[in-house]
């Protein structure tokens, strides 16, 4: 059985490569007794990168939580974290270029898309997923905390007739474009699995894995799913400082959902990618209700455009709504996105005067494709530049709180090491309904979402002839399709037509 080891500040656990449990335990290392004074060849290795202020309450602590203290600063990459230290907080100040709109040309628009065009990019899509050429990588390391729920976001259900959780809605999406790609291709008498990569975080790693094992992988083969952590790194002070947690333990926090890049590259997961013959990488945020997982549309237009990466976007809604937005570095420079805390008043509310339109329009919803090639020239540029992003937070300290640093990365930090980029609008009623506030919030609720999907999902049903009847107003309810029936909408005539449907209910296989 293969096992991916995490090296480094990442963890020191060992996790299995495809979602099955690694086999036995390794004998627990030796304990060495430690004396009063702390080893002074880590003291002096701590000297060199400034740290060794993390031994300064060893004559406090107790002989085992001194073994802890060791064990901790031995797990950490002190060469690779000075580095990211030094070099993040020593770009704070540092100009930039400046900023301008998204090109027309570099984005294609809903309304300039031809019926034929999407058809051709839907079954060039479907030939390339029947090739094994796309594998999927799902970004799920964050807690339902702020829906309520101490558990993996993804094990989150917002209350649909069938009650399944977004995970089970993605795997089931899966299953559906896996079908859907067999059945485009003559001849073919086997479907071939679209690899799913899951990132979790420290603390959603376990849950996750047990989650997905007593639900049998939503019918999924276990071997298509490989469960990694993303890494993490020690929050410091202004002054770049490790905060201690404890007496004996370095306070650290993940290192964003740009770690990713990072955590394929530690875990060999691409080296895996390309042993598989994947070519290209779909890459999106768990707490999407209406995902699109493994789209063959946009990987046909992917594919057609010979880019490197490519955004699906949404047209901003109004101009405060809190999203980031894509926009170019410098004149000819790549595109990147400028997140709503960078813009101001005048920025978010600037109007085309040709258009009559937003400015800078096009919203970042983290849904995402690269070429394995890039991923790995991504991954590479952003290690050897190490500069992460500076979060100032309360920090769990010593002390109680402290106020320190956390270093993060961004999925979007790739698009400035894109050599080409394109942007593909897609309608926010029908991909996009993000779940991130608990219910009574004015936006991005478990019920928001769920009411999009109602109502996407009822759409289709009348669109293949069916009825819809309903004990409460329409607008507040609707009917569920089950993604094992359709993925977007498609071959639902023989369900649907001249059927009658309450709601809410699921229409389901």
């Amino acid at each position: 059985m293969k096992e991916i080891i995490l090296v480094g500040p990442r963890t020191d656990s060992v996790m299995p490569l495809a979602g099955s449990e690694t086999q036995g335990s390794a004998s627990p290392p030796e304990v060495v007794a430690l004396g009063p004074t702390p080893p002074q060849d880590m003291v002096e290795r701590l000297k060199d990168y400034g740290q060794e202020g993390s031994f300064s309450l060893w004559d406090e602590i107790l002989p085992e939580e001194r073994e802890l203290l060791v064990r901790d600063i031995e797990s950490i990459d002190l060469p690779r974290i000075d580095r990211i230290i030094r070099r993040s907080l020593g770009s704070r100040g540092v100009p930039v270029p400046s900023i301008e709109p998204v090109p027309e040309s570099s984005v294609s628009t809903v309304e300039e898309r031809t019926t034929e065009e999407k058809e051709k990019w839907w079954k060039r899509g479907l030939k390339a997923i029947s090739e094994g050429k796309l594998a999927v990588v799902l970004l799920a390391g964050g807690q339902g905390t702020r829906l309520g729920s101490s558990d993996p976001k993804g094990c989150f259900s917002i209350g649909l007739p069938s009650n399944k959780s977004l995970f089970q809605l993605q795997a089931e999406r899966i299953l559906s474009v896996q079908k859907l790609a067999a059945q485009s291709t003559e001849g073919s008498t086997s479907t071939v699995p679209i690899h799913w990569y899951i990132m979790t975080s420290p603390f959603t790693h376990e849950a996750t894995r047990k989650y997905f094992q007593s639900r049998k992988y939503f019918g999924l083969d276990p071997d298509q799913v490989t469960f990694f952590q993303q890494g993490t790194l020690p929050c410091v002070s202004p002054d770049g400082k490790f905060i201690m947690e404890t007496p004996f333990k370095v306070a650290k926090a993940p290192d964003g959902n740009g770690g990713v890049y990072a955590a394929l590259k530690s875990n060999k997961l691409l080296e895996d990618m390309a042993m598989r013959g994947v070519k290209y990488v779909d890459c999106y945020g768990v707490d999407n209700a209406l995902v699109r997982v493994a789209d063959p549309t946009f990987l046909g237009y992917f594919i057609e455009k010979g880019v490197a990466a490519s955004a699906k976007v949404v047209r901003k809604g109004y101009p405060q709504e809190k999203v980031g937005v894509f926009v170019q570095r410098g004149k000819g420079g790549p595109l990147s996105v400028l997140e709503y805390s960078e813009m101001d008043q005048n920025m978010c509310s600037e109007i085309n005067q040709i258009t009559g339109r937003l400015r800078y329009c096009w919203s970042n919803v983290c849904l995402h494709l690269f070429t394995l090639d890039f991923l790995n020239h991504v991954a590479n540029s952003l290690e050897k530049d190490s500069i992460y992003h500076i979060a100032e937070k309360k920090i769990p300290s010593i002390h109680g709180f402290t106020m320190g640093i956390k270093l993060e990365q961004f999925i979007f930090d790739a698009f400035t090491y894109a050599p080409s980029m394109a942007l593909f609008e897609i309608q926010r009623e029908e991909e996009f309904a993000p779940v991130k506030n608990a219910n009574g919030a004015s936006y991005d609720t478990p019920d928001t979402a769920r009411l999009m999907l109602l109502r996407l999902h009822s759409r289709w049903v009348v669109a293949a002839g069916g009825f819809l009847t309903h004990s409460v107003p329409l607008y507040l309810t609707g009917v569920e399709v089950s993604p094992l029936c359709s993925y977007s909408g498609e071959n639902l005539e023989s369900i649907c037509r001249g059927r009658t449907f309450h709601a809410p209910s699921e229409i389901s296989v």
